[in-house]
């Protein structure tokens, strides 16, 4: 199946899909933007997404804020295509065109993509993966700091460098050495049967599979909790895992080299995972 683009409440295919070259996106990195999960035709989670995006770009000082009705029609379009199946979807919306004039005032670019999702290698979730830690720092200072912004490069640069050492995702720090999160996920440790979680004014991302991962914990009876997180506290954790909407929750089994527990998935990695995947089903009318 073919990529499909929604862009400004019009479906098209990608090679008709246009975007001024003035827009704001293209010109300052000024943007914001969703991956969502869609599974056999319903994006999971979407009204949690679509408010996170609301509400960063209120807390960013945008003059327009994004309205939900309209991007969650964009959605709604770009995954027609997709009735029945899995798709990964992305939103993005930017403040538009910067050159503008009284009788153009701004206008939101509002851009939803969706293609198959591509399903990652079994041994991930059977086996587990190895992290490293990212030389990046995560500050207080950064105003783009727990924002999923356009200005991406330096979580992509970040996770390049891991996979040119064979991890799967690279861990960011902040400058007084307590975890924040990975380069596109959040981070996870169970010590002493209980989970733990940076706090969010680390500050990391308001996580959509954070927040349900946590959910998940309180009807497991599971002790949650958020702590700030040294390298320390992970390396002598008896399991970990990291989490976003498209890998769901992937078990980390080594930091570089150094094992965590065992070096195999641990037993509340798996309980949780198989509860989310259990909700999945549930909210998307499987079975």
């Amino acid at each position: 199946m073919r990529h499909w683009v929604c862009l400004n409440g019009t479906l098209m295919p990608p090679e008709q899909a246009r975007v001024s070259v003035f827009d704001s996106g293209f010109m300052q990195g000024i943007g914001l933007f969703e991956t969502m999960r869609c599974y056999d035709g319903h994006v999971f989670r979407l009204e949690r997404h679509l408010d996170r995006l609301a509400n960063s770009a209120r807390a960013l000082g945008w003059t327009v804020i994004p309205q939900k009705d309209e991007l969650a029609d964009n959605v709604r379009q770009v995954i027609s295509p997709f009735a029945g199946t899995d798709a990964r979807v992305r939103l993005t919306v930017t403040t538009g065109s910067l050159h503008v004039t009284e009788q153009e005032p701004v206008r939101l670019t509002v851009v939803a993509t969706a293609a198959p999702a591509e399903k990652y290698p079994d041994t991930f979730y059977t086996r587990g993966v190895t992290v490293t830690v990212s030389d990046c720092r995560q500050s207080r200072g950064d105003p783009t700091a727990g924002h999923k912004t356009t200005s991406y490069f330096a979580r992509l640069a970040s996770l390049r460098a891991a996979h040119a050492q064979s991890a799967f995702e690279t861990l960011w720090f902040t400058p007084d050495n307590f975890l924040a999160e990975g380069a596109i996920s959040s981070v996870f440790i169970v010590r002493d049967e209980e989970l733990l979680t940076p706090p969010l004014d680390t500050p990391v991302l308001p996580s959509i599979t954070r927040a349900t991962v946590m959910e998940l914990a309180g009807e497991l009876s599971i002790p949650a909790r958020e702590q700030p997180l040294t390298l320390e506290n992970l390396l002598s954790a008896e399991e970990m895992f990291v989490s976003n909407s498209m890998i769901e929750l992937v078990p980390v089994v080594r930091i570089g080299r150094n094992p965590i527990g065992d070096e195999k998935p641990g037993p509340i990695t798996r309980k949780l995972a198989i509860a989310y995947g259990q909700l999945i089903d549930r909210e998307a009318g499987r079975g």
